[in-house]
């Protein structure tokens, strides 16, 4: 939990404008990611990059809690119940840990995404239970909190799955290859190699590059279906397939299914680096290796 919250926080400005772009939001849509970041503050202030960040929290403390722990008992069910491993129960633990996570969190992750949507001055929401029970009332009952979530899932399992399986095996080769080099003794178990800081960093940077590269235009699905009823081509895009269609057809690849990729990589690489470099520090600092 605290692992992601200080992933989220390190990134917070950057997920504000990822949001803003992917949806075409009228009052940002002509800029690009460094003029959106200056246009932010200048519009609405230097907390109006932190917008949605308190529904983030409250989101990501359970989401990366579910997510790292899936992973470890999801890691040790298919090695012990299936009997696969090497690199692939990797790949598979972490896109089961992935879906499981987003399953459980996915309401404040709509939220999170309306609020972060809202520009000063035309706010349909006032707050997080305000948003909770609009949406409640307005967009079918429960159900309408998981409006994408077929998207986020298909996004997900290689998102989450090659992210750990690259940061994993990135580990495991490092350590077996490169010891003195890339490694040390964990601080609460001598007996136990852990990669240095700066190496962990780098290791979750790159799992964290390849596997958005790979599921990106799901996110960006998944942000427009999360935002429904806000976005005026809300008819054309019910379902993920028209959503799909809709932005390939108006937009194209690289301005469509694929707007916002260098942002992410801005904010995906440090992001995963600060969330695997919290966790294997607090994994010693908690005795758990």
């Amino acid at each position: 939990g605290i692992a992601g919250c200080c992933a989220k926080t390190t990134v917070a400005p950057l997920d504000r404008v990822k949001v803003l772009l992917q949806a075409h939001n009228h009052h940002y849509k002509h800029l690009g990611v460094f003029s959106a970041l200056r246009a932010v503050p200048q519009k609405e202030g230097y907390l109006g990059l932190y917008k949605g960040n308190g529904a983030m929290m409250i989101r990501i403390f359970p989401y990366g809690a579910i997510q790292f722990m899936a992973f470890e008992h999801y890691k040790m069910l298919i090695t012990t119940k299936l009997g696969v491993s090497g690199h692939v129960h990797r790949l598979m633990a972490g896109s089961m840990a992935g879906m499981t996570a987003v399953i459980c969190t996915y309401p404040l992750d709509m939220v999170r995404v309306r609020l972060a949507f809202q520009v000063k001055g035309e706010h349909t929401y006032t707050g997080i239970i305000h948003a909770f029970k609009t949406i409640y009332a307005k967009e079918g009952g429960f159900l309408g909190f998981y409006r994408g979530l077929m998207p986020t899932i298909l996004g997900m399992a290689p998102y989450a799955g090659v992210s750990f399986f690259t940061f994993g095996t990135l580990k495991s080769v490092g350590l077996s290859y490169a010891p003195t080099l890339l490694g040390r003794p964990s601080s609460d178990n001598p007996n136990v190699l852990v990669l240095k800081t700066h190496v962990n960093l780098l290791c979750g940077g790159v799992a964290g590059a390849i596997a958005q590269t790979i599921s990106y235009p799901f996110d960006v699905t998944r942000r427009r279906m999360q935002l429904g009823t806000v976005l005026p081509e809300f008819e054309k895009c019910l379902t993920m397939w028209e959503t799909m269609k809709y932005v390939y057809g108006h937009h194209g690849i690289r301005r469509g299914l694929y707007r916002g990729l260098s942002l992410n990589y801005i904010r995906c690489i440090p992001s995963q680096a600060v969330a695997f470099t919290t966790y294997e520090l607090l994994k010693q600092f908690f005795h758990l290796n």
